[in-house]
């Protein structure tokens, strides 16, 4: 199955790089975003100075696909799909049907961040909540193994999958630490 983490990076990203005149960057990401973010910086090595994820995924387990059929049920219920129209607007549905039905594919079941990423050579910090209904702590720790840099895995104590919101003074001092490394 291609890989949409590695589309974005290869075919989208050097036209925002571009457009925007980036020559240095830090990639930062979010769930899938983190993922994203890693192919990004193992794409661009002398361009990413540093590459910080936060509650991304590594591989497809258990726990990740019982919470994406819990998150799909739960935007069946009438007035969930708004949640996302505050961020997607009229492209909520197709988010959240290619989010879900990719993960939940069979022909997606194999999938790992080392079928797009070969290595990182930013210094890396992975971010993840230890309740994190979407992955385990295993997550951070594979991805952190991708860098041939100094590496650090945050876990978070009574923290889901968004620690941004859940903890955002703790994100934003572990943040500036590590960009501070840099």
């Amino acid at each position: 199955m291609p890989s949409p983490r590695r589309d974005e990076a290869e075919c989208f990203f050097p036209l925002v790089r571009a457009a925007l005149r980036i020559d240095r960057l830090v990639a930062f990401g979010h769930s899938v975003g983190g993922a994203m973010a890693a192919v990004c910086a193992s794409l661009y090595p002398h361009s990413c100075l540093a590459l910080i994820t936060e509650s991304a995924q590594a591989f497809v387990e258990d726990r990740t696909l019982q919470g994406i059929r819990i998150a799909k049920g739960q935007f069946e219920m009438p007035g969930q799909i708004e949640r996302l129209r505050k961020y997607h607007d009229d492209k909520a549905q197709w988010v959240l049907s290619a989010w879900t039905e990719t993960w939940l594919s069979e022909a997606f079941k194999d999938w790992t961040i080392e079928s797009c990423v070969a290595s990182i050579h930013s210094p890396l910090l992975a971010i993840h909540g230890a309740q994190d209904e979407y992955g385990s702590v295993l997550h951070p720790a594979r991805i952190a193994r991708l860098t041939t840099a100094a590496s650090e895995c945050l876990i978070l104590e009574d923290c889901h999958h968004v620690p941004h919101r859940e903890m955002p003074e703790t994100i934003l001092e572990k943040v500036s630490l590590h960009l501070r490394s840099v």
